[in-house]
């Protein structure tokens, strides 16, 4: 996580719209069952959750 503390904001951006269409191409396989790696989804919505975290601990620093 700290790697992420690092990089700017327009870059952490991009990596959550990159993470949400990798999950939301990870559902389409599960569902037509074309996935070998199940495990995937949730290390997907980890990284999401990392980086929205990331994302608000910056927006509630600026606030202040």
């Amino acid at each position: 996580m700290s790697d992420y503390t690092k990089k700017p904001k327009e870059e952490l951006s991009r990596l959550i719209a990159e993470h949400r269409g990798k999950l939301q191409a990870f559902r389409f396989a599960m569902a037509g069952s074309k996935t070998k790696n199940v495990k995937e989804g949730r290390n997907l919505r980890k990284e999401i959750a990392r980086l929205l975290t990331e994302v608000s601990k910056r927006n509630i620093e600026s606030q202040s």
